[in-house]
C-alpha cells in the first residue's frame, strides 16, 4: 500500500513538473506544501492551512487564494483572497479587493467591487453588483445592487426616498436599492 501511495504522488507531482502551474497541492501551513505559496495550482488543493494562486477545488481548515484566483474554495473556518472568481463557502469568507460569484458563510468580506451573491449573517462590500441577503447588510456604493435582510445599509444613498425608484434609503429593514 506504501508503495502505491508512494507512486501515486510522485505520478500526481511529475504530471506538471515542466508546466507553470501543478495540478494537485497538500499543504499544512503554507510554507509546509508539496509546492510553495507562489506556485499556481490548477486542480486540487487540500489543507489546514494553504495559500497559493489558484484555479481550483480547495478544501481545508483556512484556504488562502493570493493574486487572481478561481474556482471553488470550501473551508471550515476562513477563505481569505486578493481577487476570487467563483464559490467560497465557509463561516468566514473575506477578499481584500474584487469578488466575483457566490459568497455564503456567517460573515462576507468584499474589499472592493463584488459582483454576484452574497448570503451570511453579516455581508459587507466596498461596491455592490448583485444581491446580499443575510440579517445585517452594508456596502459603500451599489452598481446595481440590491439588499434583503433584517437591516441593509447602502452608505451612497444620501436621503430617503429622494432618488426613488433609482435608491431607496441609506438604512431600511426588509429590502433595500441602489441602481
Amino acid at each position: 500500500m506504501k508503495k502505491i501511495c508512494a507512486c501515486l504522488t510522485v505520478a500526481l507531482m511529475s504530471f506538471g513538473a515542466f508546466a507553470d502551474t501543478k495540478p494537485f497541492n497538500i499543504s499544512i501551513v503554507p510554507d509546509v506544501a508539496i509546492y510553495n505559496r507562489t506556485t499556481t495550482i490548477d486542480g486540487i488543493t487540500l489543507s489546514i492551512w494553504g495559500e497559493n494562486p489558484q484555479t481550483s477545488l480547495a478544501f481545508g481548515i483556512v484556504n488562502g487564494s493570493v493574486s487572481n484566483s478561481a474556482g471553488l474554495d470550501w473551508a471550515f473556518l476562513l477563505n481569505y483572497a486578493d481577487n476570487y472568481k467563483g464559490v467560497q463557502w465557509a463561516p468566514i469568507n473575506y477578499t481584500a479587493n474584487d469578488s466575483l460569484g457566490w459568497d455564503g458563510g456567517f460573515i462576507n468580506y468584499a474589499g472592493g467591487l463584488m459582483t454576484g451573491l452574497t448570503t451570511g449573517v453579516v455581508n459587507v462590500s466596498k461596491r455592490l453588483m448583485g444581491l446580499q441577503f443575510g440579517f445585517v447588510n452594508y456596502v459603500d456604493t451599489t452598481d446595481s445592487g440590491f439588499q434583503i435582510g433584517l437591516i441593509n445599509i447602502i452608505q451612497s444613498n444620501r436621503k430617503w426616498f429622494s432618488n426613488f425608484p433609482n435608491e431607496f434609503a441609506p438604512v431600511m429593514i426588509f429590502v433595500n436599492w441602489g441602481l
